[in-house]
């Protein structure tokens, strides 16, 4: 018997299953980033006895945003859109100069002629979803062995996402959930022309720096304003989030609309033992590593200083997240939590004949799927050279110019003709490159992966070839051209011929460690891949049998529906609050003598007397998000903006393995709070009124 006739007998039964345990929710209170092909219907009624129709749920879709990194949402019907200041902080740093630092200054246009455009961002709407797992687990029936169904489901995803994009025109984009136990088909309009229209300075929006990142009370404007535009002109909105004045208020019901990153809640225990003993360990290092590299670079001078700031302040957010949730992995408590909730799952196949002959076998092909990885997972990490932008051009684009000539089918996912266009406009962007700090990033990552691989790896063989680290990226960078954007177009509408004979050290490079990379990817999709997803797959119909959709899939960057209260928190024998305000804030810069990191951005201090210190500034809720949900509006029952998700407390560090209510909590800029800083401390006040739709 094939493995999905298997599947299919089985199929027929989740059903009943899942009626049968229809009354077991084995999420806990305000759990869940839910897709929007499956809303928490049943249990906001419950709850709080709030039901939301068809057309409240197609609105808040249509009226939510994807950055890069992030989300934002429409709040006006010309176009403007809000999003925080961590996530266009790259882009701020992209149109300063060394004579204009707009992190410091911080920005404000009044007038649509004073918008800046955003050098490379790219904003995506959520038009349409389907859900297309029949169609996915049809073409795999047939196949013997799991490489086989792995191949086909390739095959399959390229055509269907290449049929959505000729028929509709819009990003198309097959996603997987649970594990590979539902496929939906996700339609996306995109923007490309968005421009800056104001920002705070960093100083603000990061008041109390690292030593306050991922911490609560907290006092940081951490919100920004860009504006879409189609045809040179904004465009015109029919769907958009209306302006709360008010804000949110403590116990009120609200709802994130954005798009969380990753989560490993419904992962096995031998995928989360691989990240705490393997891949966390290894990305803390190297993370570490460059974040070190780039503050000495950092305090060669001031110029210097701008340059590596955003990616400093970048590295430290990862890194202390990633910390705290390494030292979760670490603690008794929650691995013995995600063990139970394993083997819970396992006893009841266990006990169902028909289940344990379709799935019950799935946890130890998981284990034998990571068993064959380790033996690569150390080339696998290191055998890149992606600290650097320029290098990372030069394999784009030679990979750019070998998979187009290939059938879409054929090619790697991120060269289907769905992404092409996504693609080159990240690759053709305009915002400067600083060669002197290429040179010292690349430097750095090739001595890097000489001192783990050792020479005789192929990769740094290649790389170095026959140079130290630091003469290596002094040639590379010095005698490449890929830091000029028409360079880069005429490569991109050449041919392999083209890239041989441009005689460009990196791509030429390239062209070297291409090969390399690819009998990597090669091992991992013949070794891994297949046995990895298969299992997933069983994992996932064993869970829907037994629990049926009372569980929400894990992030993986799709819009998502999270739920929660307004509601502050006990720590110790003290009382935590809901909200923060602007008094809070002119209090703890006091406190610490104004000083950095605690010190007042000019404006906020030079205003501190227009400013009415009662108003809220930041507040948390117990809504489930992760990093991605950042820029996230927080709305109310009538969909209206009363916050913008910009962070959350350190008790959410494990929130990636399990959900915690009890002092976990997201944080966001209260609305009240931003329109405060708008019209007192900015001057913005045409701003505010195109908010509060007086415009």
């Amino acid at each position: 018997m094939n493995i999905s006739q298997t599947f299919q007998r089985v199929f027929a039964l989740i059903l009943f299953f899942a009626f049968l345990t229809s009354s077991v929710l084995i999420t806990r209170a305000d759990e869940g980033m839910w897709i929007f092909g499956n809303p928490p219907l049943k249990q906001l009624k419950e709850k709080y006895n709030f039901s939301p129709d068809q057309a409240w749920l197609d609105h808040v879709r249509l009226s939510a945003v994807r950055f890069p990194g992030g989300s934002g949402a429409f709040v006006s019907a010309n176009g403007l859109v809000l999003t925080n200041h961590h996530i266009v902080r790259s882009t701020l740093a992209k149109l300063s100069t060394s004579e204009q630092n707009l992190l410091k200054t911080g920005f404000y246009a009044p007038t649509y002629a004073d918008e800046l455009k955003c050098p490379d961002i790219e904003l995506n709407v959520l038009v349409s979803l389907e859900n297309i797992t029949g169609r996915i687990q049809t073409v795999t029936q047939s196949a013997s062995n799991a490489k086989t169904a792995e191949e086909q489901r390739k095959i399959e995803i390229a055509k269907i996402e290449k049929e959505s994009l000729e028929k509709t025109g819009l990003k198309s984009n097959v996603v997987s959930f649970y594990e590979g136990g539902e496929y939906w088909l996700y339609r996306y309009k995109k923007y490309t022309d968005v421009r800056m229209v104001f920002a705070p300075e960093a100083q603000a929006a990061e008041f109390g720096g690292d030593y306050d990142n991922f911490t609560y009370p907290r006092y940081a404007l951490d919100f920004s304003f860009v504006r879409v535009y189609e045809n040179d002109k904004p465009v015109k909105l029919e769907h958009y989030y209306r302006w709360n004045p008010r804000g949110a208020e403590e116990n009120e019901l609200i709802f994130v609309i954005g798009n969380p990153g990753s989560t490993d809640r419904l992962r096995t225990i031998t995928q989360i033992e691989y990240q705490r003993d393997i891949s966390n360990p290894t990305a803390l290092k190297s993370l570490t590593r460059q974040r070190d590299l780039l503050v000495k670079y950092s305090a060669l001078g001031t110029e210097q200083e701008r340059r590596a700031s955003d990616t400093i302040s970048g590295l430290n957010n990862t890194l202390k997240r990633l910390n705290g949730q390494q030292e979760g992995l670490l603690t008794a408590k929650l691995m013995q939590q995600k063990v139970k909730e394993e083997q819970d799952l396992k006893q009841k196949v266990v006990e169902n004949p028909q289940l344990q002959q379709a799935y019950g076998g799935a946890w130890s092909e998981m284990g034998q799927a990571y068993a064959n990885f380790i033996a690569m997972s150390k080339r696998t990490s290191y055998s890149s050279l992606s600290s650097s932008q320029l290098a990372r051009f030069a394999l784009s684009i030679t990979q750019y110019v070998i998979e187009t000539k290939k059938p879409n089918g054929e090619r790697l996912p991120a060269y289907r003709d769905s992404n092409l266009e996504s693609l080159k406009f990240q690759l053709l962007s305009p915002a400067p490159i600083y060669t002197d700090l290429e040179e010292v990033l690349l430097a750095d990552r090739l001595q890097e992966i000489l001192e783990e691989l050792g020479y005789a790896d192929p990769f740094v063989k290649a790389a170095l070839n026959g140079q130290t680290a630091k003469e290596a990226a002094r040639t590379l960078i010095a005698t490449t051209k890929l830091n000029d954007v028409g360079f880069r177009k005429s490569l991109l509408e050449g041919d392999l011929a083209g890239l041989e004979k441009s005689g460009d050290a990196l791509i030429t490079l390239a062209l070297k460690i291409d090969p390399i990379v690819r009998e990597i990817d090669k091992f991992s999709r013949e070794n891994f891949d297949p046995l990895r997803i298969s299992a997933g797959e069983k994992v996932a119909k064993a869970r829907f049998a037994v629990y049926g959709p009372s569980i929400a899939p894990d992030a993986n960057f799709t819009l998502r529906f999270s739920y929660g209260q307004v509601k502050g928190y006990e720590v110790g024998t003290t009382l935590v609050p809901y909200k923060t305000t602007y008094a809070g804030l002119y209090d703890r810069a006091t406190s610490f003598d104004n000083k950095f990191p605690f010190e007042l951005a000019p404006k906020l201090l030079a205003n501190k007397s227009a400013v009415d210190q009662s108003v809220p500034m930041n507040f948390v809720y117990t809504a489930d998000t992760i990093g991605g949900n950042s820029g996230s509006p927080v709305i109310n029952r009538q969909g209206e903006i009363v916050g913008v998700n910009f962070d959350s407390n350190a008790h959410r560090f494990v929130s990636r393995y399990v959900y915690t209510e009890e002092r976990g909590r997201a944080m966001a800029v209260h609305s009240a709070g931003m329109l405060e800083a708008l019209r007192k401390v900015y001057n913005a006040g045409q701003l505010a009124d195109e908010l509060e739709g007086k415009k």
